[in-house]
């Protein structure tokens, strides 16, 4: 019997390095806010996904409004975020019960494919399937330490994490029991420190992360 799948969309940056007052997860991407179309492209792959946005306290109201104002039409559950990433998870996990594939993913990475969220679901969805998948990339660029006393990491060994990440939900529930460590940089170093072991999968080039005046103009060209 398959598990229910609970989509995490975690938007609780600020979005300072846009510039601006509009924060990044509002923006305008193709006619509709940045936010929107991570979720409606989800959605695409997995429509009996039940949706939890996590969003700035002080934001709520802006996107119940651009919710009106776009004819969001997706049931969503509204999670007020912490103060940091993992606080946010945290706080969307209260809204997800064990025994269900859930799946954490960045507000402002809107350019996946529905295909990489299906092939994804499906591997999570296996008997005896992984606890933890997670998408990568491969690193192309020459990487260099900043620290002379260290060598030069070997890219060939290397891969650049993306998201959604998805997980057992009662596995990812416990691992964010732990105490708040400044090494958490994603869900999977989380539960890679409880001890859950990580498959890896293969990411998209596209797949990026909108975060930069850049990053905005090169999806507008994708798009």
């Amino acid at each position: 019997m398959s598990r229910p799948v609970y989509a995490v969309f975690v938007a609780g940056g600020s979005g300072t390095r846009m510039g601006g007052d509009v924060p990044k997860q509002f923006l305008d991407l193709g006619g509709i806010p940045i936010l929107q179309r991570s979720v409606e492209r989800f959605l695409d792959a997995a429509p009996e996904a039940r949706v939890v946005v996590v969003l700035p306290e002080r934001e709520l109201d802006r996107w119940k409004e651009l919710c009106l104002q776009h004819s969001v039409s997706f049931p969503q559950v509204i999670v007020r975020g912490g103060m940091t990433r993992f606080h946010s998870v945290r706080n969307a996990l209260e809204k997800v019960p064990d025994g269900a594939v859930v799946s954490i993913h960045d507000g402002v990475r809107p350019l996946f494919t529905p295909g990489l969220v299906r092939a994804m679901l499906d591997r999570m969805q296996q008997p005896g399937g992984p606890q933890a998948l997670i998408p990568v990339v491969p690193v192309t660029d020459t990487l260099r330490s900043t620290d002379p006393s260290l060598p030069s990491p070997d890219r060939s060994k290397l891969v650049s994490v993306q998201t959604p990440q998805m997980f057992l939900s009662e596995v990812l529930r416990k691992a964010y029991t732990q105490p708040y460590d400044t090494s958490f940089t994603d869900d999977g170093s989380v539960a890679e420190r409880a001890g859950i072991p990580i498959d890896l999968f293969p990411g998209e080039r596209y797949n990026i992360k909108i975060t930069t005046p850049e990053d905005l103009a090169l999806a507008r060209q994708l798009i």
